[in-house]
């Protein structure tokens, strides 16, 4: 029989309090990190599953100087979208703590000053830029100037998001303060720095020559990398005014970097959750330390967090990191700053009671082994041909038949099991243990498909054996079959349960069962003959184009809205004398009249009165405006421009319109009325 641990610490990394979650957040780490635990309380294994709002660093301060409020503002606000989405979809964390808490701060100072008093920092002395006006330094992203390598004017102090180089603030031309607009100055700062080099030794022990075989190929990988390339010492302190105080003298107007900061909160977390027993959770050798991540994060969990851990002295290490790639959104990685996501609390708006369906199709897809693609005609998908017309069909035909034949009560099995019967019990039996494995390696996307097999099972049994038809023939037998297929569906209730919880709990109402033990699931005889069921209600709903389409459409707002956002105005013309403009006739007219010209597209003909004439203007616009709708509208009319015949009619004139960056036009007119035939000044 397989040893398993003592119990278990699963951590998922805490969600940055400037923003909601969306499904990237949800298939790299918070989905997968619940389908693990809910298996593991259903295995009757001790486990913690910890989470709660990164809430400190130079992102929350600039939202909160653009929005005019302050960090604690901004973390309040962010902190209770995240958290309540979280328990909608299902993440079923035993405590969502924050950063900002007192436990938190308290943890944290206790973890720096044990490593302070220890002599485990080196202490340096560096320029950094500082804001005179202001009267502070700057952190990285509180700079901005000209990116040497793309020529970008809004490039940060540590990236340009524009050709995607890392920079350092002193590489940026012309830099300036985000905070005043002025140039700041050089000057020196002390802080102090977890030597990363002096650890290299045992973490390459630790990790390349320790975690090679059981860690993922991509986490394992990124790790060597970064070893081999070798590793110098990092800042844990920073100059800054909202984070944790850095707990030494000497050290005002500094707090501790959001980096060594953040993983701390796992322990202040737990401290929080188990006030007098936490310590067994994060220093027993007896217990199993889990992290989920996303790939961003595998430095920081893999080399840094177990480097403090071990410079501390007191906890264990992590176990494991199963560190997920990327999820792309129809084609195109996911943006939050140009918006390019789905929103996890704006999918729950959209989508009531459709929780389920969003685990199941990021579960299906995850992105385990390489960057995976959402799109809305796959989650319709998956939806219609495999959660309706496969999971949810198979539970209602067996719920709806014996309904319709037993009054409702499942039937007793009548004479000797045939050879089909036994084959469906005997691969019962086997899915809970083959399903379970694969959990405990972190091949969910596997275990999924391993459940949706069952639900095969179920269905082909049924199909074969056709007791809509049988009833009229042999009663007894049609008994037998049922009494077996509600067994399938009754291990459904516990196996289904990590991955699709509502739907689970809807299934056990229905069969009038309670989740079991994971052990229990696949036994013949988990429904006791004459025990009656509830009614069927649908696990499932068949989703419509309609509904994927304006999912769709969002996307291509989004992405318009980004494109005009970006647009770069054409280059000028080449210059013209002030007498050549003087030539020009500007006036104001008004449309009296307008319609289409025949066999055409593009033209309309307009009649517009100029204050010295009505006369007609023929205009490429009829693919942008309503011919009606023009009637009455001042318009920008130059007037002496040479008349011209455009398909038989002739042109003397041209309307002044802008042109935007995605092609529509916009009629230029005066701020309010004013007299026909008035100069354009």
């Amino acid at each position: 029989m397989q040893a398993y641990p003592q119990r278990y610490t699963v951590t998922a990394a805490l969600p940055y309090a400037n923003g909601p979650v969306h499904i990237g957040h949800l298939a790299g780490v918070y989905l997968p990190a619940d389908i693990y635990v809910r298996y593991l309380r259903a295995a009757g294994r001790d486990v913690k599953f910890i989470c709660g709002s990164d809430e400190h660093g130079v992102p929350i301060t600039i939202r909160a100087q653009k929005e005019g409020v302050t960090p604690q503002q901004v973390v309040d606000k962010y902190h209770a979208i995240i958290r309540d989405s979280f328990v909608d979809f299902g993440v079923s964390f035993d405590i969502y703590s924050r950063t900002s808490s007192q436990t938190h701060s308290e943890v944290a100072s206790g973890f720096f000053k044990k490593l302070y008093e220890e002599d485990k920092f080196i202490e340096q002395t560096s320029q950094q830029y500082y804001d005179e006006k202001a009267e502070q330094f700057l952190a990285d992203r509180y700079i901005v100037g000209t990116c040497p390598n793309c020529g970008n004017e809004n490039a940060y102090g540590d990236q340009c998001e524009k050709c995607g180089s890392s920079l350092s603030p002193t590489e940026l031309i012309n830099p300036r303060s985000m905070l005043s607009g002025n140039q700041p100055v050089l000057r020196e700062t002390k802080h102090w720095y977890l030597p990363l080099d002096q650890y290299e030794p045992w973490l390459r022990e630790w990790i390349v020559e320790g975690h090679k075989a059981d860690w993922k190929a991509n986490v394992y990988g990124q790790c060597k990398s970064w070893i081999d390339q070798g590793l110098q010492p990092r800042a844990v302190t920073r100059d800054l005014d909202w984070g944790v105080p850095v707990p030494v003298a000497g050290a005002e107007g500094k707090v501790l970097y959001v980096w060594f900061d953040a993983p701390i909160g796992y322990i202040s977390a737990t401290k929080d959750l188990l006030p007098d027993t936490w310590e067994t959770y994060w220093k027993d050798s007896g217990t199993k330390l889990v992290h989920f991540i996303g790939k961003d994060n595998i430095v920081f969990h893999c080399i840094i967090f177990p480097a403090m851990l071990k410079a501390h002295g007191d906890y264990i290490l992590p176990d494991n990191v199963p560190a997920n790639e990327f999820l792309n959104l129809e084609g195109d990685k996911i943006s939050t700053s140009r918006n390019w996501a789905v929103w996890l609390h704006e999918y729950l708006q959209d989508f009531p009671g459709k929780a389920d369906v969003l685990r199941y199709v990021l579960c299906a897809n995850a992105p385990e082994t390489k960057d995976n693609d959402f799109t809305w005609k796959d989650f319709q998908a998956r939806n219609n041909n495999e959660l309706v017309a496969n999971l949810g069909n198979f539970v209602n035909r067996a719920v709806v038949l014996t309904h319709k034949f037993f009054a409702g009560k499942v039937p007793a099995i009548n004479g000797e099991l045939q050879t089909i019967d036994l084959e469906a019990l005997a691969q019962l039996a086997e899915f809970p243990q083959r399903i379970g494995e694969l959990i405990d390696n972190y091949r969910f996307r596997d275990a999924l498909n391993e459940l949706m097999n069952l639900t095969r099972v179920g269905n082909k049994y049924l199909a074969e054996t056709e007791p809509w038809k049988l009833i009229k023939t042999d009663e007894a037998r049609t008994g037998t079959v049922l009494h077996v297929a509600l067994q399938i569906a009754a291990s459904l209730v516990t196996l289904m349960e990590p991955f699709l919880p509502a739907s689970a709990a809807t299934l056990g109402d229905m069969l009038r069962l309670e989740k079991g033990s994971w052990q229990a699931a696949g036994r013949p005889d988990a429904l006791a003959t004459g025990h009656e069921i509830g009614a069927a209600a649908l696990l499932f709903e068949k989703i419509e184009d309609t509904t994927v389409e304006a999912q769709v459409q969002k996307l291509l707002d989004t992405k318009k809205a980004n494109e005009l956002a970006n647009a770069v105005a054409a280059p000028a013309k080449e210059d013209v004398s002030f007498d050549d403009f003087g030539r020009m006739d500007l006036r104001v007219g008004t449309v009296v009249a307008a319609e289409k010209v025949a066999k055409t597209k593009k033209l309309l003909k307009l009649t517009v009165d100029t204050g010295l004439d009505q006369r007609t203007i023929v205009s490429g616009i009829a693919e942008h405006f309503i011919p009606e709708a023009l009637v009455g509208q001042q318009v920008l009319v130059l007037l002496n421009l040479a008349p011209r015949e455009i398909k038989g009619i002739e042109s003397q004139g041209m309307l002044l319109l802008a042109e935007n960056a995605d092609g529509s036009l916009q009629l230029m007119q005066p701020g309010q009325h004013v007299q026909p035939g008035s100069h354009v000044a």
